[in-house]
């Protein structure tokens, strides 16, 4: 976005501080940072600690920032380690299926799609947040409830305004199958990567078929 030089008025050098540090990208990018390392803080110490024997004060403590300000970027701790993806996400990736395909098929070529785009990085703390869940009983307790929220968002990309049986039908798969989503994730995280995710995915989601 271009900057006005703030004219003659002898106070260009402060009118243009300003404009720089109020632009929305410098906010957005400032936010971001913040984001990320209140997440790599948060996850250090979950690793160094254990998720339970940490405060959200020495997250927050940790990252450089006030409490008030950890929960502007996350509702609660769990929501560092259980990241649920937007509406937006689901309904992109499950549009990238062909429609013809049947509801299992594009859960199953979207869960998969998912990670097959995940840069590696990503994919690394993929794995960490898993191992954390996989090995905090509360955490694998509240594990199935982002499942359902995240099935929620499936429906309803997939619904819209289908009639009643068939809506029916795509409740109870898109419930079957983030619940073997989930246990892919768990049964992947408990090998401690000794696994490959799309071999526990894949063996998940053949247990629906059998």
């Amino acid at each position: 976005m271009p900057i006005r030089s703030g004219g003659w008025s002898g106070r260009p050098r402060r009118r243009t501080i300003h404009a720089v540090t109020e632009t929305p990208d410098w906010r957005t990018r400032r936010w971001e940072a913040t984001h990320r390392r209140i997440f790599q803080t948060a996850l250090a110490l979950f690793q160094e600690h254990g998720f339970e024997k940490v405060a959200v004060g020495q997250i927050a403590a940790g990252a450089g920032v006030s409490v008030p300000t950890f929960y502007a970027h996350y509702p609660s701790k769990e929501h560092v380690i259980m990241q649920l993806p937007t509406s937006e996400e689901v309904g992109a990736l499950l549009a990238s299926q062909p429609a013809d395909l049947p509801v299992a098929d594009r859960i199953r070529l979207g869960a998969h799609g998912w990670f097959a785009q995940m840069p590696a990085d990503e994919f690394d703390e993929l794995r960490i947040r898993w191992k954390i869940i996989a090995t905090t009983p509360t955490l694998r307790t509240r594990a199935a409830e982002f499942e359902r929220e995240t099935a929620g968002m499936v429906i309803e990309t997939m619904t819209g305004d289908a009639e009643e049986g068939s809506r029916s039908r795509v409740v109870v798969r898109a419930g079957a199958y983030l619940a073997a989503y989930t246990a892919a994730l768990l049964s992947w995280a408990d090998s401690d990567g000794e696994r490959k995710l799309e071999e526990t995915l894949d063996e998940a989601f053949a247990a629906l078929r059998d």
